[in-house]
């Protein structure tokens, strides 16, 4: 999802940087992060994929022809979507490992892409908030059903929206990242710190969009308030609850919530068209706070290879409690949406994009097989996120009965 102002269907897209007008933390064309709000879409429950004995046999081996096969893939979807650098890794037990870069981290030295860079990761950070928020329900200090209203004042029908419609984007709230004054106010000085309140305050000006748990659509606004749930309730920062709970043991070494624009090196150059002017400019250094708890989070490959499993698999938390977050819901064509986290054909997790950056990180617990991509770049080509493209082109190659494919839309 991303945070690029696309079309209702982008907002499903990973966190972008104005999750729809932008793209910090929602997700564009489909991208479960985008800016934009989506259309909403009946509730209807999607069937978890059936188990299937001889899964890990779909799983193609990594052989040095499929890894040839994968290499030409990649390369053509950077030429033709003009994609400056990837990061790539895709491995399964017993069918080999593949990790691979492409092009360039850096336009004007032509410094290429490594896969140990550090990289912004949009609305994945998503997966790390609602975690956090899991924790807590398995603490006993939240309950899922709990109303919004219960821990932030001032919420449209925040004595009905639960924490479980936040989680799971049915709460009807409009999309901050999709309002026309936020778009301005961020891309005129994208430097700019903004405060959560600040954030709500964009989206509040607008009507709801529907009953709680009537629809889905993805929305930042959710997770602004999920982020504010966190803090009450440790009454810790958000950042350092998700680093001190969620990141420490999940024993990732690489993974940041930044309470500003830091972004430790070595890191890629970041290239988007989500600015003022329309014309594409480096975004790296600008400050991921307008995307806080949607989208802020920086990461490398070698942690969220481990974080796929992780998530998917609900190490951190209950049994009980991962089953409810793996109880998706319709959201899209062949998509369903959990909490905080999505299904598409089967592979499970979540993708983000913000201005300049995009990401993918999935699961396919039928083949234990871990898929990421990371890449330096939001900008989409014929209505898809870049690590859409991506992500199909590989899944196409290693799981053809399984394409991570998300309906391309174009850009409003």
């Amino acid at each position: 999802m991303t945070t690029r102002r696309r079309s209702a269907a982008v907002t499903l897209a990973a966190v972008g940087l104005l999750m729809g007008p932008v793209g910090a933390g929602a997700g564009a064309a489909y991208a479960w992060d985008a800016a934009a709000p989506t259309a909403p879409v009946p509730a209807a429950t999607v069937p978890a994929p059936t188990p299937n004995p001889a899964a890990s046999d779909e799983f193609a081996q990594l052989t040095p022809a499929v890894t040839r096969q994968l290499d030409t893939a990649i390369k053509q979807v950077l030429a033709e979507a003009k994609i400056p650098g990837v990061i790539v890794s895709v491995s399964a037990p017993g069918k080999g490992d593949y990790v691979r870069s492409f092009g360039v981290a850096d336009k004007a030295t032509g410094a290429p892409m490594t896969p140990n860079l550090n990289m912004r990761i949009g609305s994945v950070t998503k997966t790390f908030t609602v975690t956090a928020l899991l924790e807590l329900v398995d603490e006993g200090k939240v309950g899922l059903d709990d109303p919004i209203g219960k821990y932030v004042d001032g919420v449209p029908n925040g004595d009905r929206i639960t924490l479980r419609e936040l989680a799971g984007m049915r709460s009807g709230l409009f999309n901050y990242s999709a309002d026309e004054g936020f778009y301005k106010a961020f891309t005129s000085n994208p430097d700019r710190p903004f405060t959560p309140q600040e954030l709500l305050a964009y989206s509040f000006e607008h009507p709801v969009l529907f009953e709680p748990n009537a629809k889905f659509s993805y929305c930042n606004t959710n997770l602004i308030l999920l982020g504010l749930v966190v803090e009450k309730v440790s009454g810790v920062p958000l950042d350092t609850f998700v680093d001190r709970e969620v990141v420490e043991p999940a024993g990732l070494k690489h993974t940041l919530f930044p309470t500003g624009p830091e972004f430790p090196a070595p890191h890629a150059q970041g290239y988007t068209d989500q600015t003022a002017s329309g014309k594409v400019e480096t975004s790296t250094d600008w400050n991921p706070s307008w995307a806080w708890a949607a989208g802020a989070m920086i990461s490398d490959l070698s942690d969220l290879r481990s974080w796929a499993k992780t998530l998917a698999t609900g190490t951190l938390l209950t049994p009980a409690t991962q089953a409810q977050r793996l109880d998706v819901v319709d959201a899209l064509p062949g998509t369903g949406y959990g909490l905080g986290i999505f299904n598409v054909q089967g592979w499970i997790g979540h993708n983000g994009s913000l201005p300049g950056y995009g990401s993918l990180v999935l699961y396919l617990p039928e083949a234990k097989a871990t898929l990421v991509v990371l890449l330096n770049t939001d900008i989409g080509y014929q209505g898809q996120e870049p690590s859409t493209l991506v992500g199909e082109a590989i899944t196409k190659i290693v799981t053809p009965d399984r394409v991570y494919t998300l309906p391309a839309q174009p850009a409003s």
